[in-house]
């Protein structure tokens, strides 16, 4: 659900196509035999340990944000949890909004909102409790961080070069354009090479950090947040990647989840190249039903007058680019690189259909503008304002944990900046650190077809910006079925027309889980809970507050 870095656009950078490792994600028992887990973590309570006692004794102290209304703290949790005494840690910022009631307060709800690369701070100081339903504020004080490297952590990740290093290098130029589907040898070596590129500029600027930043050390640093709230048992909700999360946390922690709801969901069982094929494969959908229901939702905005004429359209915008640059004005972000190429345009598309009751109209009259000869509306799509720097990045001292070295010597990661956006950064180190990435190149290239036949040019466009994960380190997760034996029943939530989580993963999901529980929402966009509706809102709600399970079957 979130934007991925796009420091060349002449090469395949459309993460939002593999970010469901989910931006870029539950009824029988745990399957048994070949794709299981290795072994079952709850036989041996990671949190037990001796050496950690000193981060589980931590006590939030809270203070007012910078947003009115919310109250914000700081989580110091270890860099390396096979080593929590080496003096490298993380400090996480947390932010919280009270419970409506709180004279009848359960306790506290904690969220991620998804990436991975989300902040999860910024996101509630900019009004991401109104999402939950009002049972659900009255009733729990709503509480998210920032994992580990993402946001304002410190520190935190960045492939990006610092302002002194930007001003001695040579400013960016066109590397050309780049096909959605690299068939000669030139193609491929220019895709390689780019992915390369990009690889070692995170190694140079954030060596020292790639290797803590997986989801399975991130599900980690939430069971400490749960100590730190004084919770003896985690309420959670998850968005697209924080389905993850919380799958991650289940597996872990099974009989510390007092209730967990996963929306968007995403399949761990999926190795790299399924995962690609599911996620390309419910953008084209998606885009399909962009044609198909446009004069529905986006009225006299749309840039043509049916659905073929609508694709048609789209298909033609990607040629052009393809071939040259669609052209920006000269403020434009895309200027200095002489134009939207081909990847660019296809992320605008793809990044469009999360919210089509928001998104569908700008990106109708951003495409007809595109067409007659000015991209300009279309690469404005997805800019944002970067998160703004914390000036304190300090911890709150305690008196069991002290943050004595956050920086990695040689690294480039420092203590004391924290990188305007590192969504991107997060968002690709996650995601290559999680699930497993062939070597070899050939496995890409022999991928391509395949991908080719399921999902088009986003598919092709998908397996392309996975290599940039080839040559990451590697984490210690494969592919595998849930394994959290002992976890209550678990609600997931699948939206059929979700272009980023498809619905199948949901279904898959709630499979895994034993007990688990799966309600559908009959709708375009990605997620449900918050946009789909007072169904939707009713039945999470009602189970979050008095654990009321959702019937097998049950549709809004």
């Amino acid at each position: 659900m979130n934007h991925p870095v796009r420091r060349r656009p002449a090469l395949v950078t459309a993460l939002a196509l593999a970010c469901s490792v989910a931006l870029t994600s539950c009824t029988a028992g745990p399957a048994t035999g070949p794709g299981r887990a290795s072994a079952s973590p709850a036989s041996a309570d990671p949190a037990s340990r001796p050496d950690l006692k000193a981060f589980y004794g931590q006590r939030l102290r809270w203070t007012d944000c910078d947003t009115e209304g919310y109250v914000c703290a700081r989580l110091t949790v270890p860099r390396d949890y096979d080593d929590p005494g080496n003096g490298k840690t993380f400090v996480l910022p947390v932010a919280r909004a009270e419970a409506g009631k709180p004279d009848r307060r359960i306790g506290s709800l904690v969220y991620n909102p998804g990436g991975p690369g989300a902040a999860g701070v910024q996101s509630l100081e900019e009004g991401m409790d109104e999402a939950f339903g009002r049972a659900a504020r009255d009733r729990f004080d709503i509480v998210t961080f920032d994992p580990r490297g993402v946001g304002a952590s410190v520190p935190a990740l960045t492939c990006a070069a610092s302002e002194d290093e930007a001003e001695e290098e040579e400013p960016p130029v066109s590397e050309g354009v780049a096909p959605l589907h690299p068939r000669t040898e030139e193609e491929r070596t220019a895709a390689a090479e780019g992915a390369r590129a990009a690889t070692e500029d995170c190694e140079r600027h954030s060596g020292g950090l790639l290797r803590h930043v997986g989801t399975q050390d991130a599900a980690r640093d939430l069971d400490v947040l749960r100590a730190a709230l004084g919770e003896r048992e985690l309420t959670y909700l998850g968005w697209s990647y924080g389905t993850s999360l919380g799958t991650a946390y289940a597996e872990l922690f099974p009989r510390r989840v007092r209730a967990m709801v996963l929306d968007g969901a995403i399949d761990p069982s999926l190795d790299w190249s399924q995962r690609v094929l599911s996620q390309s494969a419910g953008f084209r959908r998606s885009v399909d039903d962009y044609a198909d229901h446009c004069a529905e939702i986006a009225g006299d905005s749309c840039p043509a007058d049916s659905p073929d004429a609508i694709r048609a359209l789209i298909e033609g915008l990607y040629t052009r680019a393809e071939r040259e640059p669609l052209p920006v004005s000269e403020d434009s972000s895309y200027a200095e690189y002489g134009g939207m190429d081909a990847t660019a345009v296809l992320d605008a598309v793809s990044m469009a259909m999360y919210t089509p009751e928001d998104q569908w109209e700008p990106l109708s009259r951003a495409l007809a503008a595109a067409d007659a000869g000015d991209a300009t509306e279309l690469g404005a799509l997805d800019e944002e304002e970067p998160a703004p720097a914390e000036e304190d990045p300090a911890p709150e001292e305690t008196d069991e944990v002290t943050e004595e070295d956050s920086g990695d010597e040689g690294s480039g990661a420092t203590e004391d900046l924290t990188p305007d956006d590192n969504e991107g950064a997060a968002l690709t180190a996650v995601n290559c650190l999680d699930v497993p990435h062939p070597r070899d190149l050939d496995a890409y290239w022999d991928a391509l077809p395949r991908a080719e036949k399921a999902a088009g040019v986003y598919g092709t466009a998908g397996v392309t910006a996975e290599l940039t994960c080839r040559g990451w380190p590697s984490g210690g997760r494969t592919p595998h079925r849930v394994d959290a034996d002992g976890v209550v029943p678990v609600l997931v939530v699948g939206t059929t027309g979700d272009p980023s989580t498809p619905y199948e993963e949901a279904v898959s999901l709630a499979d895994q889980f034993p007990g688990g529980m799966l309600l559908t929402y009959e709708g375009m966009g990605h997620t449900a809970y918050g946009r789909g509706g007072a169904c939707v809102t009713e039945k999470v709600d009602a189970y979050l507050v008095g654990l009321k399970p959702v019937r097998p079957g049950a549709i809004c």
